[in-house]
């Protein structure tokens, strides 16, 4: 049940992170936030079902997440 709670999470927030994104708009930059939120729930999906792969492009993501936070909310304003 949690496994399943957690992979819905990370789906949801990506793809809302991306439609964010899409609309390049003001609010654009929290597209990277419910990214980062994204990368947790995949990081810990992935430890839990000892997908190292995932573990590994989701550390990867969450640094891309970072710099987007960085550009679009903090340098921006």
């Amino acid at each position: 049940m949690l496994l399943e709670l957690v992979e819905w999470i990370g789906c949801a927030t990506g793809l809302c992170g991306a439609a964010l994104l899409a609309l390049n708009n003001r609010y654009s930059g929290w597209g990277f936030v419910l990214f980062l939120l994204s990368n947790v729930a995949w990081i810990y999906f992935g430890l839990l079902t000892h997908a190292t792969g995932m573990v590994v492009m989701q550390i990867g993501f969450t640094a891309t997440s970072l710099m987007g936070v960085w550009r679009w909310m903090i340098v921006t304003r």
